[in-house]
């Protein structure tokens, strides 16, 4: 049927090409990662990304002062560790010097610039069609697997708020932040209180800008490290021991007795623990690395939430009024799978997958998924190797069965719409 498709070259109206293995999409860490685990086992495979260059989310849509927030154990990709001579939290620097490394110890060359504009899985013969745009032509791959790794933070999230035109002031996105040199005895309205938001607000700060936060719910904030040792690291070890309940119990004594009440600085934490509450919600505890100390010391204003803007002025929702130069708005990414992933099984409408971690990493068809799990760097790593090993051990069948029943040329032609 594939052969028969093709060989209608008045009907071909775009290049189609066959892929002797999966199409990964995303050439950040977790396509990185499943492209390793697949050269490492002799699997072919075709890597696309929409951007210029490998990890574009680290390399251009985050501010220059951005360190790994874990130990750098707990953020390396799988078959390499970090260089000996990094420190424990490398820079947003390293770490894409490290990706770097990685590419080219694993000849990984993805195809950049290219986005993917759908893939869907014909039933007619069996395979994946992922339909791309590269310099204004369409491009089609035709795979017997497809693995997407383009992440849960592909889009960034703009909320509406009302009389934002009118604000008159510089708006702009937490992606597109860089530094806070440009706001030198600026008043500034940071909306969002996550780890973005935090680090950009302390940024602010170094800058002698005047940063006030929106904290319009709850957030758990726990201190990077305790008694030196990272308190990730340290829930990680409680946990092998311990239900996450009780973990959750030991984490939030240890940042009472280390940050004290943060309730007074108007920083109210969650009912559910900021373990549980990562894992069924996806919120991200802060890790503390000097905010909170501008915070008590009123260098960091925390406010409420934001009932309008109006000019040069935002109105609170308890009817305080702020002037203001600039917005800042911290408010978080999301995944863009439902935009081209025709496919409703193994991800929801929110472009997560359905199952919850670990069994959220394979669909039906030959569809996986990587970096989806709200468990980071380690968590991708995770998936990468699995999805790897899955496809390696049906590929390598296949391949060595006198009784081939799949593709094994690669050739590029033009397909029918």
């Amino acid at each position: 049927m594939v052969q028969q498709a093709l060989e209608h070259g008045d009907l071909f109206s775009r290049r189609c090409i066959l892929v002797n293995g999966p199409v990964i999409v995303g050439a950040g860490p977790s396509g990185l990662a499943v492209g390793a685990g697949l050269k490492k086992q002799g699997v072919p495979f075709v890597i696309l990304d929409r951007a210029n260059c490998i990890a574009s989310l680290w390399q251009n849509k985050t501010y220059d002062r951005l360190k790994l927030h874990l130990p750098k154990q707990f953020c390396q990709l799988p078959f390499f560790p970090f260089p000996p001579n990094f420190p424990e939290y490398p820079s947003k620097y390293q770490f894409i010097e490290y990706l770097e490394s990685y590419a080219k110890k694993f000849e990984l060359s993805p195809r950049f610039n290219e986005s993917v504009q759908s893939a869907k899985y014909d039933e007619t013969c069996g395979l994946w069609r992922v339909r791309t745009i590269l310099n204004d032509s369409e491009v089609e791959y035709i795979c017997r697997w497809l693995v997407v790794a383009s992440g849960e933070n592909a889009e960034k999230m703009v909320p509406n708020f009302e009389g934002l035109e009118e604000f008159g002031g510089h708006v702009m996105h937490a992606c597109d932040y860089r530094s806070g040199e440009a706001y030198e005895g600026k008043k500034v309205l940071v909306v969002g209180c996550g780890n973005s938001g935090m680090e950009v607000s302390l940024d602010l700060c170094h800058h002698n800008a005047f940063p006030s936060m929106v904290v319009r719910s709850s957030v758990h904030v726990l201190p990077r490290e305790i008694s030196g040792k990272s308190t990730f690291e340290l829930a990680s070890s409680l946990m092998k021991w311990l239900p996450v309940t009780i973990v959750d119990k030991i984490l939030l004594i240890l940042a009472r007795c280390t940050l004290g009440n943060l309730e007074k600085y108007g920083i109210k934490r969650p009912s559910m623990g900021p373990i549980e509450l990562k894992n069924t919600h996806g919120k991200t505890p802060v890790l503390d690395i000097g905010a909170l100390q501008k915070i008590k010391t009123k260098k960091i204003q925390i406010v409420q939430g934001i009932k309008k803007f109006s000019r040069g002025c935002v109105e609170l929702v308890n009817g305080e009024n702020l002037e203001i130069d600039s917005v800042i708005l911290a408010t978080g990414y999301c995944s863009n799978v439902p935009s081209w992933l025709k496919e409703s099984d193994l991800f929801s409408k929110d472009g997560m997958p359905t199952a919850s971690f670990p069994d959220g990493w394979k669909g039906k068809s030959g569809l996986y998924a990587v970096g989806f799990t709200r468990r980071g760097l380690s968590g991708a790593s995770f998936d990468a190797v699995r999805v790897s090993q899955d496809i390696a051990k049906v590929w390598n069948q296949e391949t060595n069965s006198k009784t081939n029943h799949y593709v094994t040329i690669s050739c590029d032609r033009r397909c029918n719409k």
